[in-house]
């Protein structure tokens, strides 16, 4: 079984005795509803679990419940034997955002508090503006993402030791021994590859063949594109979804990486606001990732975003190498002549950083230059520029040496990631090997 870290998040919640109900929210084909139920199975003697996408496209039991009492009843249909007490009986609302009523509901059945319950849920944010009553006070959100490049190297046999190791080498700025680097990066360059969706980890542990993983993936991709369908009822913005969500490959691969807000529909004149729920949707259903330009980097960095320079990223780097190069791995694996892997590369950042719990900014500025990522530094108050390269030419970064020496930017460290093994530090630049952002 995939260690996944947020286990010890839910495991924490259910033993706790909240006063609210935790949803584990988070795009599908993550690993939400397993991991849940594994939890739930061996902490709870009665484990019932709902889950409502099938139910809204089979019997429908829970599309016209309204109260605690009618709630009760459907579930003593499915599972009465199970429906003990709170202590022994764990309740699993699965893909709770099909039937948005029972988000309003959550609150009652806390409050009736017969059951322990959890949710997982989907599109959260979406459903949530669109639902009457939310019942804020009595949930507590947790996003889930696919499997962090730290949770990778545990499933492809990494001890918990050696990572804690890499860990205080990180913090003590020690570089790993040559060995030690090439296995790392090694297992760096199949995460770009396998990417972090359980599935496709799965099935690269079991057999390691590239072309089941990349089946794998092209299935998930489609079913990310063809989604929206299900919850939206406006047929030209779901094909404006799926414009949106199929042009962020291609995207990546330009020199700015931003979205062209008029190749959408190839009108002139379109911008951020003609295709804001659109961004809403892909970005709220954890399928693409939101990267906001910054000019003026003033902590917060929240403070000072921009929306009409956005770039998207997929959720999962293995995705994006799919689309990229197939069943090529030779592409990702070898420094292959003429190949950039620089989109590749800030996609797995991205990935991490988000993972990690960061809002995800990059700095733009028409003579200054850009920065790739900025996030904030809550000890210093101040925004820490990420440069990453994929090349042997990362010693070469105009627009960071500019940022890191403008003095109304404060700034007091600064990183630079590539495939380098040796950890150095230059002013406040620091160069680290790509797979230390791990521990960001």
């Amino acid at each position: 079984m995939l260690h996944r870290k947020i286990q010890s998040y839910i495991e924490n919640y259910l033993q706790s005795n909240s006063n609210k109900i935790l949803i584990i929210d988070g795009a599908r084909q993550i690993g939400k509803t397993f991991i849940i139920r594994h939890i739930g199975q061996r902490l709870f003697e009665n484990y019932i679990e709902l889950n409502f996408v099938e139910d809204i496209d089979g019997p429908k039991l829970f599309e016209q419940v309204r109260t605690v009492k009618d709630f009760y009843f459907q579930v003593s249909m499915i599972a009465g034997e199970k429906m003990g007490d709170k202590k022994n009986t764990l309740v699993f609302l699965d893909e709770i955002q099909a039937y948005p009523h029972l988000l309003t509901m959550l609150k009652f059945l806390k409050q009736d508090d017969r059951f322990t319950y959890i949710a997982s849920g989907s599109l959260l944010g979406v459903t949530l503006r669109k639902t009457t009553s939310i019942p804020m006070g009595s949930i507590e959100i947790k996003r889930m993402f696919p499997l962090d490049f730290e949770e990778f190297l545990l499933a492809n046999g990494f001890s918990q030791f050696a990572v804690d190791a890499m860990r205080e080498k990180f913090f003590a700025k020690e570089s790993l021994d040559a060995a030690a680097h090439e296995k790392v990066l090694d297992l760096f360059k199949k995460y770009l590859l396998i990417g972090g969706l359980p599935d496709a980890v799965n099935s690269f542990i079991a057999d390691t063949n590239i072309v089941n993983v990349r089946t794998i993936q092209n299935t998930i991709r489609a079913f990310y594109a063809d989604d929206a369908a299900k919850y939206e009822e406006d047929s030209n913005r779901k094909l404006k979804i799926r414009r949106i969500y199929d042009l962020i490959p291609s995207n990546m691969e330009n020199k700015k990486k931003r979205v062209v807000f008029q190749e959408i529909e190839n009108t002139r004149g379109k911008r951020f606001s003609d295709y804001q729920d659109e961004f809403e949707y892909l970005i709220s259903a954890g399928i693409a990732l939101d990267v906001n330009a910054i000019s003026n980097p003033v902590f917060p960095l929240s403070q000072s975003a921009g929306k009409n320079l956005l770039k998207l990223y997929l959720n999962d780097v293995g995705l994006l190498t799919g689309v990229l190069y197939g069943n090529n791995i030779r592409a990702v694996l070898d420094d292959e002549a003429g190949i950039n892997l620089g989109s590749v590369y800030e996609s797995v950042v991205a990935q991490e950083l988000i993972a990690h719990g960061h809002k995800l900014f990059y700095y733009d500025n028409r003579t200054k230059g850009e920065v790739d990522y900025l996030i904030d530094d809550y000890d210093s108050l101040s925004a820490v520029p990420i440069e990453v390269k994929s090349g042997k030419d990362y010693t070469i970064h105009s627009a960071l040496s500019t940022f890191v020496n403008n003095a109304d930017y404060h700034v007091k460290k600064a990183y630079v990631l590539s495939n380098e093994r040796q950890i150095s530090v230059n002013d406040k630049i620091t160069y680290l090997p790509i797979y230390y952002a791990m521990f960001f």
